[in-house]
């Protein structure tokens, strides 16, 4: 048996930006006083004339960043999810989302995987909040390959974007040949009895999913929504049509986060029902991370519970 592959999507992010800034001289990269839990640590030692730590002020970091965008820089502004999308809000929006500026903040810590940190640290509202501010791009990679590829493509796309990144190690899913896209969802299986599209690291669980469904008989089709916006519209109508059901999977709020965007999309497209796995509403709480996932019902087992739900609703 082939070995799995686990790394952390925000190890990911930390090599990617070293290769980055080898290959573009005009990357600059800002923390606030937690480069070696971001993991821009590395980004620090290779280039130390082009990062800057602003300390424990998240707010001046993203407006710090707005500034420097406007003189002509790809700006990576790094701290965690609950500060860089909750604290800085204000920030992001005036100063980074309203002029359009070129900022790419790398939100690390993300959802309930965040662990013994507790419900303080584990912000399953950041999608939520990010999706709000106009022109603004949201991407929440499944593994470090995709988190890599997010990395260049953010780089390459004018204007704000958000990646979100994990703390716990997760399962590689794609290979290095795989080729990334903002808004282009990815089909990891074809089927016809059931849609799941999952983001982030609950693609793993979703994959899990799939094959329990079918081996029970039911056909699953599988997509992984690394961009959650803009989102793929096309593959959701194109889906909700095929099955006539959608299962959705995040490691987030289902309040205004993957859920809500494609049950705005199928209510307004193309009617089905929409069964969302996620959080519930619902803080979170200090424990081990993947006995948190469990707790909160954001594994295989639910999604499977899920699309069964789904089905009988059609």
């Amino acid at each position: 048996m082939a070995e799995v592959i686990k790394t952390a999507t925000r190890d990911a992010y930390g090599k990617a930006l070293v290769e980055l800034g080898e290959k573009n001289k005009n990357v600059v990269v800002l923390d606030a006083d937690l480069a070696a839990a971001t993991k821009t640590g590395a980004f620090k030692k290779a280039f130390p004339e082009r990062f800057f730590d602003t300390g424990i002020a998240e707010s001046n970091m993203m407006s710090l960043a707005g500034g420097l965008a406007t003189t002509g820089f790809t700006v990576f502004a790094s701290t965690f999810a609950m500060f860089a999308a909750g604290r800085a809000f204000e920030q992001v929006r005036n100063t980074i989302g309203y002029p359009h500026l070129n900022v790419k903040i790398g939100a690390t810590h993300a959802g309930i995987s965040v662990g013994e940190d507790g419900a303080s640290h584990q912000c399953c509202e950041d999608i939520a909040l990010m999706r709000s501010i106009p022109g603004m791009v949201i991407i929440n990679p499944a593994d470090d390959i995709e988190a890599r590829a997010a990395v260049f493509a953010a780089a390459e796309h004018e204007g704000p974007v958000y990646m979100r990144f994990g703390r716990l190690a997760v399962p590689r899913v794609f290979d290095e040949n795989y080729k990334f896209e903002i808004g282009k969802a990815v089909t990891l299986k074809e089927g016809t009895d059931v849609t799941i599209i999952a983001t982030g690291l609950m693609v793993n669980e979703a994959i899990e999913a799939a094959k329990t469904l079918e081996a029970e008989g039911i056909s699953v089709e599988l997509i992984n929504m690394h961009t959650i916006k803009p989102l793929d519209n096309e593959a959701v109508i194109k889906a909700a049509k095929k099955t006539g059901c959608i299962v959705t999977a995040e490691e987030h709020n289902i309040i205004g986060g993957l859920g809500s965007a494609v049950a705005e999309v199928v209510a307004e497209e193309c009617p089905v029902p929409v069964v969302r796995v996620g959080v519930n509403d619902e803080f979170g709480k200090s424990g081990p991370a993947v006995e948190l996932l469990h707790l909160y019902g954001l594994d295989a087992e639910n999604i499977v519970k899920k699309a069964k739900l789904a089905i009988s609703k059609k």
